[in-house]
């Protein structure tokens, strides 16, 4: 018992765990924002597109 105590090797694994899924959320934000920026340009090009061509 006391020798599991004292493996470290499973606490390693859960901080990388930890560290990856922190990773994951960053760049999943990060993703999400590009995402939202990009729908509204295109919306605006769409709008610019639609005016143009009805003579607006």
């Amino acid at each position: 018992m006391q020798s599991l105590c004292r493996d470290t090797r499973a606490s390693s694994a859960v901080e990388y765990g930890v560290i990856l899924a922190m990773v994951v959320l960053v760049i999943v934000i990060a993703i999400q924002g590009v995402a939202d920026k990009t729908i509204a340009m295109w919306d605006n090009v769409d709008s610019k597109t639609s005016n143009a061509i009805s003579g607006n």
